[in-house]
């Protein structure tokens, strides 16, 4: 039976004001609160705030519909303080039983590329919050704009996740098929799904310049080969009311998804669901691949040297920022992270947004102006030490978190020989130690002992007498 596996993502960029070389060292507040407050409003009335409501009828009325999402850290913030009404209504989509949270970097950033330490804390962070949120640890997870690799794979599985999303992009696919469940090369836990580019992108990208219905477009799904069950198709929630207005009819596109596909035998299924099944064999991806326009890889955030200086201007600090304790400066990192501040410095002909800015030299220098600013603040917490002493720092820092590791592992695996060769004695080495009460002390009984023993001996003395 062919499952279809929709996801969702909802993220929000964090909108920067025009920061003057003039303002470095002088102003240390970097953002548009007024846009950002105008653009989470909008985009919750014309957009999340309908999809979700229709989502949501769609799994009252169909129990076998399903759907997923994952939020960024930061959209999440903003959703929180602007817009709560769309946590309201993703909180009742969790009620159903009938939809799935993956998880994914807090910032929507390129820390996979840059730094596996703070990739890993950010993707736990999310989880973290994931799971306070809507009361389930996600098992899945999806990196900003689907960035994907064999290493980032490895990473991933590494930290627990089942399955992971990614684009099914034609130089890492080749003949193969989309339709499939895989495995990454380097760590066969980690199932892969890969995304229909075109069966998704119909929806996505086309809905208003080409018109689409429904039973077609189920129709192409049921086409496909026989075995090939699995139709990934993923995109952004703002698809519905913003890339395409409701005005068009997207939004009742989308409710007869589950009727008709019904009539043809197509079932719904969630990532955590699909990755529990047995893949068909690995998928080597070599290089950075995402479901980013035409080349499906990196290259409109990292594309140029405009990029590139800016990237790695803002990850020289990485390591001293994330060992710092200064709220303020945690808080700027996750924001100057996020991916859209290096897209909008693309020289690509098909980036149309380009928020504030009017070239790609304009981004340039507003942003290194910020992170002048910024890095300036974070020499600043370490006393005006020197570069040098701040790294030495850092090292002895992590030399001591991988001797506590290495330590740890030594003891993991003298536990294992000891319970092969002594199972006794093993149970009592990692048997709690049990709590002894001290015995309570009797102040009466002594002092009654006393008083016997004062009597007599003046009964002594009389005797003698």
């Amino acid at each position: 039976m062919k499952k279809i596996c929709l996801y969702f993502e909802i993220h929000q960029i964090i909108h920067l004001k025009r920061y003057r070389f003039f303002d470095i060292g002088r102003d240390h507040y970097y953002y548009d609160d007024y846009e950002n407050e105008r653009s989470i409003n909008y985009i919750a009335e014309r957009s999340y705030v309908p999809a979700l409501q229709t989502l949501l009828q769609m799994c009252k009325d169909h129990p076998e519909f399903r759907v997923a999402f994952s939020l960024s850290g930061v959209g999440l913030e903003q959703l929180e303080f602007h817009a709560p009404q769309v946590i309201d209504l993703l909180q009742e989509l969790n009620k159903t039983g009938q939809v799935e949270f993956l998880s994914e970097p807090y910032s929507h950033g390129l820390a996979s590329l840059a730094n596996e330490e703070s990739f890993e804390l950010e993707v736990k962070r999310m989880s973290k919050k994931i799971k306070e949120l809507f009361g389930k640890e996600p098992k899945v997870f999806r990196n900003s704009s689907l960035i994907y690799n064999d290493e980032i794979g490895a990473q991933v599985a590494a930290m627990g996740f089942k399955g992971i999303l990614t684009e099914g992009a034609k130089q890492v696919l080749g003949w193969k098929s989309p339709h499939y469940l895989y495995h990454c090369a380097t760590d066969p836990r980690l199932k892969v799904l890969m995304r229909d580019i075109n069966l998704s992108e119909d929806i996505t990208e086309r809905f208003t310049s080409n018109p689409l219905m429904a039973d077609q477009w189920l129709d192409w799904i049921a086409s496909t080969p026989e075995g090939e069950d699995i139709i990934n198709i993923f995109g952004e929630l703002v698809t519905f009311g913003i890339f395409h207005p409701l005005e068009g009819g997207i939004l009742e596109f989308l409710k007869a998804i589950p009727v008709l596909a019904k009539e043809r035998n197509i079932g719904f299924a969630l990532p955590s669901e699909l990755c529990a099944q047995k893949s068909v064999g690995p998928v080597e991806v070599p290089y950075n691949i995402s479901w980013v326009d035409e080349e499906r890889d990196t290259s409109c955030w990292l594309g140029n040297h405009l990029q590139r200086e800016a990237f790695n201007k803002l990850y020289s600090v990485c390591e001293r920022v994330l060992i710092c304790n200064d709220r303020r400066i945690k808080m700027d990192w996750d924001y100057l992270q996020a991916s859209n501040n290096f897209r909008f410095m693309t020289t690509k002909p098909s980036m149309k947004f380009r928020d504030i800015y009017d070239s790609p030299y304009d981004a340039f220098t507003n942003y290194m102006n910020i992170i002048g600013d910024f890095i300036s603040r974070v020499n600043n917490l370490y006393g005006g030490a020197e570069n040098e002493e701040i790294n030495s720092l850092i090292t002895t820092i992590q030399n001591q978190d991988d001797e506590i590791a290495a330590k740890d592992k030594e003891i993991e695996k003298l536990q294992k020989l000891l319970a092969k060769y002594n199972p006794v004695e093993a149970k009592k080495a990692t048997a709690p130690t049990p709590q002894v009460e001290a015995a309570p002390k009797k102040p009466a009984a002594k002092k009654t002992t006393a008083a016997k023993k004062a009597p007599a001996k003046k009964t002594a003395k009389k005797a003698e007498k």
